[in-house]
């Protein structure tokens, strides 16, 4: 089994999006059972919250519901569980690391790091854009599941 956690900032828009993609791109290709897929904020500031309206209506376009849904920090226990933690931008991957203390086994990256062309995602509760956070986004979890696929 893969275990992959997907972390942003507060939990509510682009590591959700993250989670949700993720897992309609394994349910399709009928492996749910080989993954678990989760999703975690560095900030204590949406705990307990759902996904954003407007992260929830982009993936709404796009046929993926995102039902269940309540925001939850990184946390030391998650760095053991999980196999791949992959964050959004340069500020998540730092806070990723003051939290879990480090990265000794090599488990933390960026989404688009798994593309062609490595870059942050950028927030789209700041730039309002959803479209381009789910282009990017997506881009990246259809990377991840390619890799993780071929290394079977």
């Amino acid at each position: 089994m893969k275990r992959l956690l997907f972390v942003c900032h507060g939990n509510i828009c682009r590591s959700p999006m993250a989670e949700f993609i993720m897992k309609k791109l394994v349910r399709n290709a009928e492996r749910e059972a080989d993954f678990e897929i989760a999703s975690a904020a560095t900030s204590t500031e949406e705990i307990g919250n759902p996904v954003y309206p407007m992260a929830r209506q982009e993936l709404a376009k796009h046929g993926i519901g995102c039902p269940g849904h309540s925001a939850r920090q990184l946390t030391k226990a998650d760095y053991a569980h999980f196999d791949m933690i992959v964050g959004m931008d340069a500020n998540n991957m730092q806070s990723m690391l003051d939290i879990l203390g480090g990265d000794p086994d090599g488990k933390l990256s960026l989404i688009l790091d798994h593309t062609d062309h490595p870059r942050d995602v950028a927030d789209p509760w700041y730039t309002r854009n959803f479209t381009a956070a789910w282009k990017d986004i997506y881009e990246g979890c259809t990377a991840i599941y390619n890799k993780l696929s071929a290394d079977e």
